[in-house]
């Protein structure tokens, strides 16, 4: 199971995280690459074709459902094959769009505007490549991609060194040569610190000649605090937290114990897979700790309204609908607002299953009360030890004058 900073030392390595991160489109000029479906087609469908051809079932015309494969695949009213992969003459989809008879092209002028020729050309090319359907990339299971074959094969020190390199050549350019030092070091603590270096964290990466000096250097920076508190600012802004309540006049909250909770795992370096157990459901762990009931504070960071003359039962409720579309957000990468509504118009969410997940967060004993009650009482290991002293001190005193 990843770490929390494993992907921390993917991003920094080598400083390659904005190139990194042009992999995610498209290469200009390779007019053979295979079309993706999420990339390419499916905005197309949903903005053409979605509203009678998807998956509201009120609003579908025609049988036929063009946002899942099992539909798309099957055939509408006139009996002929929406899709016939290879062979775009004979699906009905191709047909219908390049159809000249008013009656018979979609959509219809009633719709909106006709499909522009390149999206034509698009889904002409898409079904001749074999019309392939994908599920949204938060429902796939991750698979690491076969390395691109590049021409320069000494360069790339690393698989991710491969996919850049890649992508320069593709667009006829080379790697810049390595940066000097001092650029290397303030990058990376940049990077993985969000300072600056020190001069004496620079003067001993100087002077550091062994052939894993930079790899160590990552090592040193990962053990700074200041590496949980850089990228906790990260996770703290997907939980919502504030110190605030967020209505009316925003009155202070007290809940700075999540977030040392939060920079303590980064730097503790927790496996991911606790670090989200521990926040989703860490009191009904067995005999949770301390930590364990401050990480559920994630679902804390809800607003809540002491206005006069608000109803709590309203707030509470808007505060579980936070909840569920959070925790949708942040650990499944899809959105769930609009099944609160209606079946979701571009994910496979039902309205049900929205209100399935809405009922198991609404077992909290939070209500939107003034107080914000209920409250953990929590003391931190200095306190802890103060009350320690302190207790041995009244029982030896108490020895003393018995």
């Amino acid at each position: 199971m990843p770490h929390v900073n494993h992907f921390v030392r993917i991003a920094v390595d080598r400083g390659i995280t904005v190139l990194a991160c042009l992999l995610m489109f498209p290469l200009a000029g390779q007019a053979e690459e295979p079309l993706d479906f999420t990339r390419d087609i499916r905005p197309i469908l949903s903005n053409k074709c979605f509203h009678c051809h998807g998956p509201d079932d009120a609003e579908r015309q025609g049988g036929l459902r063009l946002d899942t494969k099992q539909g798309a695949y099957g055939t509408g009213e006139s009996g002929e094959l929406a899709l016939k992969p290879g062979q775009p003459e004979l699906s009905e989809l191709y047909r219908r769009i390049t159809s000249h008879e008013e009656a018979e092209r979609m959509p219809p002028a009633s719709a909106g505007p006709a499909l522009e020729p390149a999206q034509i050309a698009k889904i002409k090319t898409w079904i001749e490549q074999g019309a392939t359907y994908a599920d949204h990339w938060a429902y796939r299971k991750p698979v690491p991609p076969e390395l691109p074959v590049v021409r320069q094969r000494d360069w790339p020190r690393n698989p991710i060194d491969h996919f850049i390199l890649a992508r320069l050549e593709t667009q006829g350019l080379s790697p810049q040569p390595q940066a000097d030092r001092e650029t290397l070091i303030r990058r990376l603590a940049l990077d993985i610190t969000g300072l600056p270096p020190s001069a004496e964290q620079v003067e001993a990466f100087l002077r550091d000649n062994s052939p894993t000096a930079y790899e160590d250097l990552v090592d040193r920076l990962l053990e700074e605090p200041s590496y949980g508190e850089h990228w906790a600012r990260m996770w703290l802004d997907l939980a919502r937290y504030a110190d605030s309540a967020g209505y009316a006049d925003d009155p202070p909250r007290t809940i700075w114990a999540y977030r040392d909770y939060v920079i303590q795992s980064f730097n503790a370096n927790k496996p991911f897979d606790q670090f989200t157990i521990e926040q989703l459901a860490g009191d009904l762990l067995p005999q949770p700790s301390d930590e364990h009931l401050i990480a559920t504070a994630f679902h804390r960071n809800t607003l809540t309204n002491s206005e006069g003359g608000t109803d709590d039962e309203e707030f509470r409720n808007a505060a579980i609908v936070d909840r569920v579309n959070t925790t949708f957000a942040v650990w499944m990468g899809t959105t769930m607002t609009c099944a609160q509504c209606h079946n979701h118009k571009f994910d496979p969410i039902s309205q049900a299953e929205f209100f399935q997940v809405f009922a198991i967060l609404n077992n909290t004993a939070d209500a939107d009360r003034r107080d914000e009650s209920p409250f953990l009482s929590y003391f931190t290991p200095e306190q802890k030890q103060r009350k320690q002293d302190w207790q041995e001190e009244l029982a030896r005193l108490k020895r003393v004058l018995s």
